[in-house]
């Protein structure tokens, strides 16, 4: 199975911030240790990628340094050239993963996952919105008849990828995310269920049974993009849902085993985690690339 990778363009940060960017170098060393695993570099998104699915007047903000320090602020980065070069690989990260599940099944982005960037805006440690750029890339160079479904079990809801893609029929986006967490004005997917804080594994996994079962019945994808947020964990700071670390392997094996019976594509990317102890959320990102691996031979 082929991951791509993209942490050695690391984005400068002021000691002290909040985003937990270790964990990307310590997920690939990790992972370097799995057989039938290879890691390759992620290509940069090209602007016309990235176009698909923003705005071109947000995208040279972007590029040429433009952003302005409350839209800088939205962000949660200050801008630098590495934090362009950055937010390009990770968005070409799940295009490559994409393009190379078409062919063998599953594929991932060992970062990615960026859901709160809308088409004009970034927001949320998010610039270029990397599921809806991918969605788009597959739909352009691949077929203009593919049907996707991205399914987003981030615990924050993914509302710059439903703002992006409300009114397109062709793109099915699906959130499970804490109610009462960021984002605090939400937006509205084709299938959102929002969830109280405490929930534990059984009420999980019950609930993403009945989404997959309403996606089922309204949409019949072609391919599936899937965050795999390690952010539902029990041990996580910001996510106020309670879900062990069995729970997390179930729910990816239950999204595994969905596109596995349907013999439908998948590209995963891991999305949000931070955990009290980093290490616990490397342990569930690692977990996430163990399960996808085991369902990729399946294929």
């Amino acid at each position: 199975m082929k991951a791509y990778y993209s942490d050695h363009f690391v984005l400068p940060l002021p000691s002290g911030h909040r985003f937990p960017m270790e964990k990307y170098s310590r997920l690939r060393d990790l992972v370097g240790s799995l057989a039938k695993l290879e890691l390759l570099e992620a290509p940069a998104a090209s602007d016309t990628q990235l176009l698909y699915a923003h705005d071109p007047s947000y995208l040279l903000k972007v590029i040429e340094g433009k952003l302005s320090p409350e839209e800088q602020r939205e962000i949660g980065f200050p801008w630098s050239e590495k934090m362009v070069e950055r937010s390009r690989r990770s968005a070409g990260a799940t295009i490559a993963a994409a393009k190379t599940a078409i062919g063998e099944g599953i594929s991932g982005n060992l970062a990615g996952g960026t859901h709160h960037a809308y088409r004009n805006l970034g927001s949320g440690f998010c610039v270029f919105n990397d599921s809806a750029v991918a969605a788009r890339t597959l739909q352009k160079e691949i077929s203009p008849h593919l049907k996707i479904a991205i399914i987003d079990l981030d615990v924050h809801q993914g509302n710059g990828t439903a703002s992006i893609h409300q009114h397109d029929a062709s793109i099915f986006t699906l959130s499970i995310h804490g109610e009462n967490n960021f984002p605090f004005k939400k937006e509205s997917s084709d299938l959102d269920l929002g969830l109280a804080d405490g929930c534990d594994d059984q009420i999980y996994l019950q609930s993403l049974n009945q989404c997959l079962d309403k996606l089922d019945s309204r949409f019949k994808a072609d391919f599936v993009i899937y965050l795999a947020g390690a952010d539902p964990h029990e041990g996580d700071r910001l996510g106020r849902l309670k879900l062990s670390k069995t729970g997390m392997r179930l729910r990816d094996e239950t999204i595994f085993q969905y596109a596995l019976d349907k013999q439908i594509p998948l590209a995963f990317s891991m999305a949000g985690g931070y955990g009290k102890e980093i290490e616990s959320t490397v342990e569930i990102h690692f977990q996430t690339i163990q399960t996808a691996l085991h369902f990729q031979q399946q294929y």
